[in-house]
């Protein structure tokens, strides 16, 4: 039957370690940071519990017997394992390592996420990613999510959150429509455009188009001729020139950048939202993590700007 390690015992195996490597209680005492009457303490509650003399003691000196030179070699061997251990400890939180599961809606993954994932994975080669695409709101702490982006105000007061940037909205248009038909410079003259619009897959109703029309909030439903239920595959029908449509940003930013879109209405655009990075209390010391949420933070202040800024 094996016999459990007590804290009492692991106490008297470190005494004992000490005393046999510097040859006297006094050393080992200074060494440890306590008295020698505890280290003698110790190590003779040691014998006590063991049933074998480990020292033979004078008033002088201090040596292991035959038994204490073999215990002695063995518990030098587990007090560096446990050393060892702490550095692994040490080593894992200073290398960012393991799967980091993170959820997203699917504008987010694609236009913010997918294209820091292999600039992150260079600077960190041991982290590799599950992201799951979803445009519902999980609950990270059931289904083990380490870090969700979510748009909107937030609710949930469990996880710990931190402003990722604004998403703002704009009309776009490609530059082909827009020499065409010309640019409308007020909401209302959308009604004589062709325009493209969203529908939301949740409840089948159409995308509102938020303005700011001098103080006010407006909002516009274009009866528009191309209706979606996706935000890219609106997209690319406004680069084939398909009329106006609305777009985060963040998601036209690289069409923009191509000349493929042209923002439209811009000075009437309205306020963004917030879109928040969460995760739970439980991953705030994650190298990973911390890692990754300091990157996309970076890369979104560098580069997720809107058009009018």
């Amino acid at each position: 039957m094996t016999e459990r390690i007590t804290l009492d015992r692991l106490t008297g195996f470190i005494a004992f370690a000490r005393a046999g490597s510097l040859g006297s209680y006094a050393a080992a005492a200074r060494a440890l940071g306590i008295t020698p009457s505890a280290i003698s303490k110790s190590v003779r509650r040691l014998e006590q519990q063991l049933g074998v003399t480990l020292f033979t003691r004078t008033t002088r000196s201090l040596a292991l017997t035959s038994e204490g030179r073999e215990l002695h070699e063995r518990t030098l061997r587990l007090l560096r394992d446990a050393e060892e251990i702490g550095q692994v400890a040490v080593r894992a939180r200073a290398e960012p390592s393991g799967n980091l599961r993170i959820a997203a809606s699917l504008p987010i993954a694609m236009h913010v996420i997918a294209p820091m994932l292999p600039k992150f994975r260079e600077s960190y080669p041991q982290v590799t990613f599950d992201l799951r695409v979803d445009d519902r709101h999980v609950d990270l702490v059931e289904e083990g999510i380490d870090i969700a982006i979510r748009i909107g105000e937030l609710a949930d007061s469990r996880l710990l959150s931190r402003r990722l940037m604004a998403m703002e909205l704009c009309a776009y248009a490609a530059p082909g429509y827009l020499a065409a038909r010309g640019a409308p410079q007020h909401p209302e003259e959308l009604a004589a455009h062709d325009t493209v619009n969203l529908r939301y897959q949740s409840n089948g109703q159409p995308f509102r188009w938020p303005f700011r029309s001098g103080e006010r909030l407006i909002e516009i439903v274009p009866d528009a001729a191309i209706v979606v239920d996706a935000s890219d595959v609106a997209l690319e029908a406004m680069v084939a020139g398909g009329g106006i449509g609305m777009a985060a940003s963040f998601a036209a930013a690289v069409h923009v950048a191509r000349g493929s879109l042209v923002p439209v209405l811009a000075s009437h655009a309205a306020p963004g939202h917030p879109v928040t990075i969460l995760w739970p209390e439980s991953r705030r010391a994650n190298p990973a993590a911390k890692a990754f949420i300091s990157m996309l933070v970076d890369t979104t202040q560098i580069s997720m700007r809107g058009p009018w800024a």
